[in-house]
């Protein structure tokens, strides 16, 4: 009898790219037996609520490995040293789980929870396969570039961080359903925005919303990602407001991502940070879009992404730092208006992520067999 082929995946915040390639493994039907993720439990430093990865991979049958990894704060908290005592319990932790699973490959989305995954791996001689999704690149695959057997990357601008011999560019995966031509966006007689920070939020929208929110419900209906953090908060903003206006106002804090699409659909502008594969997602399905880039990325990464979205047609960026109540009204505004002229401007255009699933899961089985 024949050894099970297993493979571990592992990184910090990266279910949706994840998702993305196991669906597309599991389309192939049974090349591969196991599915591992070794990664972080918790979805916030010092908080008990679970991580995005802990809580949706393992409904499609990856089998979850969570490890305590600490990792390094860009802001010094009561976290910081219980953070950096956590590293040497993550290395154990992760060299134990590879020698029980003995993996043909390690794929990592990096973020730090992947570091020890991948240091183990190479000493293991299992290969690894890096995946950046970014427009420039992470601290976290920096570190393990050296460990790699292949670097995939999403965009070409990322190639100037990488050793060129290793690298090849295949674009960031998506789900199937980004890509299913003939999709038709839920008939709303008042226009619909779609705000999100991300699972975790965004302090800094938030807070623009909650100061504008009246005025944009007289123009919008508004669906709005509050993040983990501030969904009490904002239960109570909605409750505070007008019976008519609370009609107009949906909030939740996460959503599974296999769903996420449909919420997309729904909307007719998008207002968010520029994640990666919030970039990718408004992209794929040419919504017209408002980023307001983290400023203190690494690599000014965020500032990339959304600068990718903009020269291909689809986006405005709001720089943080100018981020006032006025002009964020101002460019929900403006885009709504100009939907059209930007509808006609990016419809030729193809999505450079419709394919990245199909190529990852491809190098992936060329280097198992």
């Amino acid at each position: 009898m024949s050894k099970a082929v297993k493979i571990v995946i592992t990184g910090g915040h990266a279910a949706t790219t994840a998702l993305a390639v196991v669906e597309e493994i599991q389309r192939r039907r049974k090349v591969i037996d196991e599915i591992h993720w070794i990664g972080s439990a918790k979805a916030i430093e010092g908080k008990t609520r679970k991580s995005l990865e802990s809580q949706i991979l393992p409904k499609v049958g990856v089998i979850f490995h969570p490890i305590t990894t600490g990792r390094l704060q860009r802001k010094f908290s009561r976290w910081t040293i219980p953070s950096l005592f956590k590293l040497p319990l993550g290395f154990l932790q992760a060299f134990f789980i590879l020698i029980k699973i003995k993996p043909r490959v390690t794929l990592s989305f990096g973020g730090y929870a992947s570091v020890p995954v991948v240091f183990w791996s190479w000493i293991l001689g299992i290969p690894v396969i890096i995946h950046e999704q970014t427009n420039v690149a992470g601290r976290a695959n920096l570190m393990c570039a050296r460990f790699a057997k292949r670097i995939l990357l999403s965009r070409a601008s990322s190639l100037i961080y990488y050793p060129k011999g290793k690298c090849t560019v295949i674009g960031n995966p998506l789900l199937h359903n980004y890509f299913v031509h003939g999709i038709i966006p839920d008939d709303e007689e008042i226009p619909v925005v779609f705000i999100t920070g991300g699972s975790r939020g965004s302090r800094t929208i938030n807070d623009l919303v909650d100061q504008s929110l009246e005025k944009l419900l007289s123009y919008f209906r508004v669906i709005h990602q509050v993040g983990i953090l501030e969904l009490e908060k904002f239960q109570k903003r909605r409750q505070s407001l007008r019976s008519d206006l609370q009609e107009k106002y949906q909030i939740f804090d996460s959503v599974d991502p296999s769903e996420m699409v449909k919420i997309y659909n729904k909307a007719d502008i998008v207002v968010a940070r520029a994640g990666a594969n919030t970039v990718a997602e408004i992209i794929a399905l040419k919504k017209p879009a408002l980023l307001i880039p983290i400023p203190w990325s690494y690599l000014n990464e965020q500032y990339e992404n959304a600068k990718f979205a903009r020269e291909f047609g689809v986006a405005e960026i709001l720089n943080q730092p100018n981020a006032t109540v006025d002009r964020f009204l101002y460019l929900i505004i403006k885009l709504y208006a100009n939907r059209d002229s930007i509808a006609n401007l990016i419809a030729p255009k193809d999505s450079p992520d419709e394919a990245a699933s199909d190529k990852l899961v491809d190098i992936l089985l060329a280097t198992i067999c």
